[in-house]
């Protein structure tokens, strides 16, 4: 399994942000948690270098991680393809 995660942000104003980072720990099993704490409080916080980053969360469109979790909600629908332009 790959040990650095990829993050893409695709912002409302059509650009994007992409970062790179370690495995996190508790990994798997905290991500739901951390997940759902994230949309809960309404904003993506990140330590990127010596800086904090704080995205509100109604200026991300959609986000992308690579690889995905291991375990996901169960609302999430599987097996998708892309289709065309997104």
């Amino acid at each position: 399994m790959a040990s650095n995660r990829f993050l893409t942000i695709h912002f409302t104003d059509g650009s994007k942000m992409s970062v790179t980072f370690p495995k996190q720990a508790g990994e798997p099993h905290q991500m739901l948690s951390r997940v759902q704490k994230a949309l809960d409080a309404n904003q993506l916080a990140m330590e990127i270098g010596e800086e904090l980053f704080v995205v509100p969360m109604n200026n991300i469109k959609y986000m992308q991680v690579s690889p995905r979790p291991d375990k996901l909600p169960d609302t999430v629908i599987r097996g998708g393809v892309l289709k065309g332009d997104y």
